[in-house]
């Protein structure tokens, strides 16, 4: 560049294509670099497609955040104001029901509202009950046959139908056989939780029910003869038995001799 008075060199510079190039990419970096800041460190991100969705989530969630912690500070006031007034004694500490003891109260008191219907629901169930109680409480007032004796031992502990205690106990030997009170079909084989088995013998009305048998030597479904035997002991254990005659209990003292 010349002065116009004196047409003496004022500066130069040269171009070239490698300093156009250079100049150009410096220019495009530096471009680059200041948008990423703005819209890294200035709100400007904002207004650009994909940041609006997680901004809008953002303000979600802080709304959420806030309404929680109000109602938690209510609740908080709430209390305070309680202890305020029982500490200044302007309440009584039995006036205070919360909210599932008013409900509570409420349900009771809707139960206690009879009305025919509920009366005769409680009529009938009572009236089942009853009869339920009548089929395990009362022992057979009628005679049942001599039966066979279920195992050969000593009985150790009797049934007390009185107090609902209806197994009677026989002590035996090992090995000893286990044999059918009377004519019948084995209706169920059931092994227990201490590795023995209960056995039921069933013949029109009456059933006999045996526990605490070690092995058992008929299956389901068999029948058997009066005196048959159906299953071993192992001496560890007593013998149980228990004696129903049309759902009412029979007593073995009474129909068999030991």
């Amino acid at each position: 560049m010349l002065d116009d008075l004196t047409l003496r060199e004022v500066f130069h510079f040269r171009v070239s294509l490698l300093g156009a190039i250079s100049f150009i990419t410096v220019s495009i970096v530096a471009l680059i670099l200041l948008l990423s800041a703005l819209i890294v460190y200035t709100p400007l991100r904002n207004v650009l497609p994909g940041y609006s969705a997680s901004l809008r989530q953002q303000l979600i969630d802080e709304s959420a955040r806030v309404d929680s912690l109000q109602a938690d500070l209510t609740i908080q006031r709430q209390y305070l104001d309680v202890i305020k007034q029982l500490t200044a004694g302007t309440i009584e500490t039995d006036s205070v029901q919360s909210l599932d003891s008013m409900q509570v109260v409420e349900r009771a008191r809707i139960l206690e509202q009879h009305n025919e219907n509920t009366d005769a629901f409680l009529a009938q169930y009572e009236q089942k009950e009853h009869e339920r109680l009548l089929l395990f409480d009362n022992i057979a007032d009628r005679d049942v046959r001599q039966l066979y004796r279920p195992v050969r031992g000593v009985v150790v502990q009797e049934a007390d139908p009185s107090a609902h205690q209806y197994i009677t106990a026989i002590r035996t030997a090992k090995n000893e056989n286990v044999l059918a009170v009377s004519r019948g079909t084995v209706v169920a084989v059931t092994r227990t939780a201490d590795n023995t088995y209960s056995l039921t013998l069933q013949n029109s009305a009456f059933v006999a029910v045996y526990s605490n048998i070690a092995r058992v030597l008929k299956t389901e479904g068999t029948q058997v003869e009066k005196g048959e035997t159906i299953g071993l002991m192992d001496g560890e254990h007593d013998l149980g038995i228990q004696l129903w005659d049309a759902g009412r209990f029979v007593n073995p003292n009474e129909v068999i001799v030991w």
